[in-house]
């Protein structure tokens, strides 16, 4: 197959001492952790457990043979860049919306150009004195071709670093300049952006830096070793505290053929724990009369708009709010509202629905050690767990306690957790951060 191949290896120092609350000088908001500047109409979606890749995006007759057969749930598209090299003639609008539909997460990966250094016969490259260039060109590309297909800002999009010399001379600080540039330009439109990294080059070389402030760090790697071991921990190139907090994958089998269902395709094999494309899904408004949208998750909040009974809605992801009837879930739409769900017909009536992601606006943690959560917004509350220094914390939504460093604010985590927002990188440090709504 002409897609990419990688294999993996290196060794990273273990991260710092643990963080508890203690107020320190204003960090920056800049590099490493570049805060991303969500739209309302967004929100990440994370996947924990099997995908494939193969090279053309598969018809959707072949994902519904291996639907439920098979032990993927996940599958990859080549869906931009100029070292693309396989056509893709099922790749549309309409095919993201069915697969996603049909119950399909993806994980969108941009060939793009690459290192002048590069081990392979790829015709696109980039010199060292482009790399930053190459890098937001083809960031603002992949934003622009994820659009196209229907993909919502919040979606993680995967560069794909092919393998390359490191002894070459400037090949390793291009490669970093590329990486960040490409990182910066998905956070200027509110994607995550992640990268497609050899073990031997990519992933040590980031690794290494990944607390350096000469460059943006990507929220998410994905790392290929061919040792039949599906795991996103115990990398011999990265540390299991750096990219910790849902924000790995492994491809871990390569070229095979595989037949669920009756249909046989040539993959590989990949586990992740870590984002992957948001798509929004139709439902259809249930109530007899007219539903109010709204700028928040609760009847407080004011209208901005109506959908008509038995209208279809496009809903983006779900937020905990008001109490309507059986349920206090809200359905973010693709207008950027809110609309509660007790009138549109997702699959619970009482709680959040398998299929739709709960609201989350990530943002990595702007210092390099960890820091604890909490059981409640403020330091008094019991710690819980950790974030890791570097970490992508899933905000849901935020609440003023106590008060940190420049700010009040504390973010719940889509698992219940409370964390400091001082340690969050976002819009601010000292107030609310839209479009992140307010915990009821």
């Amino acid at each position: 197959m002409s897609y990419p191949r990688r294999v993996a290896a290196g060794v990273v120092a273990a991260l710092g001492a643990l963080a508890i609350g203690i107020v320190v000088p204003a960090p920056a908001i800049a590099e490493p952790s570049t805060p991303a500047s969500y739209p309302t109409a967004s929100s990440a979606t994370r996947l924990q457990g099997y995908f494939f890749d193969t090279c053309t995006a598969p018809s959707l007759s072949a994902l519904a043979a291996w639907r439920g057969r098979s032990p993927y749930t996940g599958v990859n598209i080549y869906f931009g860049g100029r070292n693309r090299g396989c056509a893709q003639p099922n790749l549309t609008p309409s095919w993201v919306q069915s697969a996603a539909a049909a119950g399909w997460s993806l994980v969108p990966t941009y060939f793009g150009d690459q290192p002048f250094c590069m081990s392979g016969s790829k015709p696109y490259r980039y010199a060292a004195s482009g790399a930053a260039a190459r890098g937001a060109a083809d960031g603002n590309d992949a934003v622009a071709k994820a659009r196209a297909l229907g993909l919502r800002a919040g979606s993680a999009l995967y560069a794909d670093v092919e393998h390359y010399d490191r002894a070459a001379a400037g090949c390793t600080p291009a490669v970093r300049t590329y990486v960040s540039e490409w990182t910066r330009a998905l956070h200027r439109a509110g994607f995550l952006a992640g990268v497609y990294v050899h073990q031997e080059s990519g992933l040590r070389d980031l690794a290494y830096g990944y607390n350096w402030t000469s460059y943006a760090r990507p929220d998410a790697v994905w790392m290929a070793r061919w040792d039949n071991v599906a795991t996103v921990t115990n990398w011999p190139t990265a540390s299991n505290s750096l990219w910790a907090e849902w924000q790995r994958s492994k491809q871990y089998r390569g070229d095979h053929n595989e037949t669920w269902g009756g249909v046989t395709m040539n993959i590989d094999s990949d586990v992740i724990k870590g984002p992957v494309a948001t798509v929004a899904k139709n439902y259809r408004v249930t109530s007899t009369s007219t539903l109010n949208v709204r700028s928040g998750p609760s009847s407080a909040y004011p209208i901005i708009g109506t959908l008509a009974p038995n209208a279809t809605v496009s809903v983006v992801c779900q937020s905990r709010g008001q109490v309507v009837g059986t349920t206090s879930v809200w359905d973010r739409i693709t207008s950027g509202g809110f609309v509660t769900d007790r009138y549109v017909s997702t699959p619970s009536t009482t709680g959040f629905s398998a299929g739709l992601p709960i609201c989350s606006y990530p943002g990595q943690l702007n210092i390099s050690t960890p820091v604890n959560t909490r059981s409640g917004p403020g330091t008094a509350y019991a710690a819980n767990g950790t974030v890791q220094g570097g970490g992508l914390a899933y905000v849901a939504c935020q609440k003023a306690g106590t008060k940190v460093g420049t700010t009040s604010v504390w973010n719940q985590l889509v698992d219940g957790r409370w964390l400091s927002d001082y340690y969050v990188a976002n819009a601010s440090n000292t107030t609310y951060s839209a479009p992140v709504p307010r915990c009821p």
